[in-house]
């Protein structure tokens, strides 16, 4: 995923023409996996758990704050930035993605699922 999203911002700074499906909208649709992924990665490191999986409301709270910051409170005091509800779709929809991926390999017990060999 942060290939996919570096060769979109790449192809976007070189003046590339990309759909523009792929050059709206792709990177904030894969913002939220790469963050919480990375967030996830960082918090199983800290508490020295390599089964531990962000909880649903924590997800949530990220998916909120990323939608406030970056589609209500930038576009307010950069002009650089603007605001766009589709954005806020696709950061909760690629929080759902992250959430299903995540909890799709757990068991009953919310225990991370041993691969079979």
């Amino acid at each position: 995923m942060m290939v996919i999203a570096a060769a979109v911002y790449i192809c976007q700074r070189l003046h590339i023409a990309l759909p523009s499906l792929i050059n709206n909208y792709l990177n904030d649709f894969l913002c939220m996996p790469i963050v919480l992924i990375i967030t996830q990665l960082l918090a199983r490191k800290i508490k020295k758990d390599k089964q531990y999986i962000i909880k649903n409301h924590l997800i949530f709270l990220i998916v909120l704050y990323y939608s406030v910051y970056f589609e209500y409170y930038l576009p307010k005091v950069n002009a650089r930035y603007t605001a766009d509800f589709i954005d806020v779709i696709l950061y909760a929809l690629g929080g759902f993605v992250f959430y299903f991926l995540e909890n799709s390999s757990l068991d009953k017990n919310g225990n991370k699922q041993k691969p079979l060999n």
